[in-house]
């Protein structure tokens, strides 16, 4: 089992599950944070630090949806091991669930 993020971190980025991710599994693309599910260790504790519960075990209905989408963007996006300012409308976006429709590749 690994953990992806889901839309619910499209125009957030709060970044805390960067700070305490131990293998740096974490990938930034232009509205929205992906993990790599090849390098993460399933150790959880960025789950409890998104604000925004975007993090999920692939293993549940919403991992599922969103697995192959991290592990393709993970491939094409620069890895992040930093934690950086949210998206400057974060807080407006943070109360959305469900944001697929608002996903940017950046290709």
């Amino acid at each position: 089992m690994t953990h992806v993020v889901t839309s619910a971190c499209i125009n957030c980025k709060y970044g805390d599950c960067v700070t305490v991710c131990p293998v740096a599994c974490f990938f930034e693309g232009p509205n929205m944070l992906v993990i790599d599910p090849d390098i993460c260790i399933d150790c959880g504790v960025c789950v409890t630090e998104c604000p925004v519960n975007a993090i999920e075990p692939d293993n549940t209905e919403e991992g599922q949806k969103w697995l192959n989408h991290n592990r393709e963007y993970s491939k094409k996006w620069p890895n992040i091991e930093f934690k950086k300012d949210p998206m400057p409308e974060a807080e407006k976006y943070a109360k959305i669930k469900d944001k697929s429709h608002l996903f940017n590749p950046g290709e």
